[in-house]
């Protein structure tokens, strides 16, 4: 009883407790939350994000880096913000593959009303396509090689032309469906 208390006594000394050695709970997806529907998701993270890469094909991110910007850490723009150039394009291919995971947490509708297809395979095709698409862009950026880009992003525009065909070319009503 004693070496309990002793062992105790030294842990909570050393800043230590028990509590702190249980290994942390992985999150689920009953932790996560939904916002935003899917046009709003696609118009605030992944249209943005595309562009930039998308920009990197026939334009030097370095060139707009260097655009007339009073404080770029103001800047609306990532390819002249503080972080700009081939970083921002680095970064929004990062920021694309991250937020493929949104893309499939249960809970999200379409602008209809619809829910998102998440279960369907099709869509976690199309999903995991733009996550290899968006990691193939963020090494392409790294080598700072325009043809890379170009090459990248075919593959991210890929996967957004695929699934934009199977469930956005449909009328409002009808997407998701």
């Amino acid at each position: 009883m004693n070496t309990v208390r002793v062992l105790l006594l030294m842990l909570s000394v050393c800043g230590l407790s028990l509590v702190a050695q249980t290994p942390p709970t992985p999150t689920t997806n009953a932790d996560q939350q939904v916002h935003a529907d899917l046009n709003q998701l696609m118009r605030g993270v992944f249209y943005p994000a595309a562009n930039v890469v998308f920009f990197s094909q026939v334009d030097d991110p370095e060139e707009a880096k260097k655009a007339s910007v009073r404080d770029p850490s103001m800047s609306t723009d990532p390819l002249n913000a503080a972080f700009g150039g081939w970083v921002s394009v680095e970064n929004a291919a990062l920021a694309l593959a991250e937020s493929a995971n949104l893309l499939t947490i249960p809970g999200r509708n379409c602008s209809n009303g619809t829910p998102v297809p998440v279960k369907d395979p099709a869509w976690a095709a199309f999903v995991q396509q733009l996550r290899n698409g968006s990691m193939k862009a963020y090494q392409a950026a790294k080598t700072k090689d325009m043809g890379k880009m170009m090459e990248a992003s075919d593959a991210v525009n890929g996967s957004c032309e695929g699934c934009h065909r199977k469930w956005r070319t449909r009328s409002a009503a009808n997407r998701c469906k």
